[in-house]
Protein backbone atom coordinates (compact mmCIF):
# COMPACT_ATOMS: atom_id res chain seq x y z
CA UNK A 1 0.00 0.00 0.00
CA UNK A 2 2.36 2.64 1.35
CA UNK A 3 5.41 1.29 -1.53
CA UNK A 4 3.46 2.43 -4.84
CA UNK A 5 3.55 6.28 -3.34
CA UNK A 6 7.00 6.12 -2.30
CA UNK A 7 8.34 5.10 -5.26
CA UNK A 8 6.06 7.56 -7.21
CA UNK A 9 7.64 10.28 -4.90
CA UNK A 10 11.36 9.03 -4.98
CA UNK A 11 10.76 9.26 -8.87
CA UNK A 12 9.15 12.91 -8.24
CA UNK A 13 11.46 14.30 -6.33
CA UNK A 14 14.98 12.85 -7.95
CA UNK A 15 13.42 14.78 -11.54
CA UNK A 16 12.93 17.80 -9.13
CA UNK A 17 16.61 17.99 -8.29
CA UNK A 18 17.50 18.12 -11.88
CA UNK A 19 14.75 20.52 -12.56
CA UNK A 20 16.04 22.90 -9.56
CA UNK A 21 19.76 22.29 -10.80
CA UNK A 22 19.01 23.73 -14.29
CA UNK A 23 17.02 26.70 -13.05
CA UNK A 24 19.88 27.88 -10.69
CA UNK A 25 22.06 27.62 -13.15
CA UNK A 26 20.15 29.88 -15.32
CA UNK A 27 18.66 27.05 -17.73
CA UNK A 28 14.93 26.45 -18.66
CA UNK A 29 14.35 22.39 -17.93
CA UNK A 30 12.61 20.64 -21.07
CA UNK A 31 10.68 17.88 -19.71
CA UNK A 32 10.02 15.91 -22.89
CA UNK A 33 13.46 15.86 -23.15
CA UNK A 34 14.69 15.79 -19.79
CA UNK A 35 17.83 18.44 -20.37
CA UNK A 36 18.32 21.93 -19.24
CA UNK A 37 17.95 24.01 -22.47
CA UNK A 38 18.66 28.15 -22.85
CA UNK A 39 15.65 29.09 -23.82
CA UNK A 40 11.75 28.73 -22.00
CA UNK A 41 10.34 25.36 -22.37
CA UNK A 42 6.81 24.51 -21.94
CA UNK A 43 5.90 22.85 -18.38
CA UNK A 44 4.47 19.44 -19.27
CA UNK A 45 2.55 17.82 -16.33
CA UNK A 46 3.97 14.21 -14.89
CA UNK A 47 0.48 12.65 -15.42
CA UNK A 48 1.27 13.60 -19.53
CA UNK A 49 4.32 12.62 -19.56
CA UNK A 50 4.03 8.82 -17.11
CA UNK A 51 0.12 7.93 -17.46
CA UNK A 52 0.91 4.51 -16.38
CA UNK A 53 3.45 5.02 -13.77
CA UNK A 54 1.26 7.70 -12.09
CA UNK A 55 -2.42 5.78 -12.68
CA UNK A 56 -0.53 2.21 -11.95
CA UNK A 57 0.86 3.56 -8.94
CA UNK A 58 -1.99 5.28 -7.32
CA UNK A 59 -4.32 1.60 -8.46
CA UNK A 60 -1.83 -0.16 -6.49
CA UNK A 61 -2.24 1.92 -3.33
CA UNK A 62 -5.89 1.54 -3.54
CA UNK A 63 -5.50 -2.46 -4.30
CA UNK A 64 -3.18 -2.73 -1.48
CA UNK A 65 -5.56 -0.34 1.03
CA UNK A 66 -8.76 -2.88 -0.21
CA UNK A 67 -6.38 -5.56 0.79
CA UNK A 68 -5.79 -4.55 4.19
CA UNK A 69 -9.29 -3.84 4.66
CA UNK A 70 -10.53 -7.54 3.70
CA UNK A 71 -7.77 -8.54 5.90
CA UNK A 72 -9.11 -6.94 9.19
CA UNK A 73 -12.31 -8.28 8.13
CA UNK A 74 -11.88 -11.77 7.39
CA UNK A 75 -11.82 -13.67 10.53
CA UNK A 76 -8.74 -16.11 11.15
CA UNK A 77 -9.04 -19.85 11.96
Amino acid sequence: MIVPVVLLMGVYFWELGDVRECTLSGGYWDYLDGVCRDTPQPFVSWLERYPLLVNGGMLLSVLGLVLCMVGFYIKQR
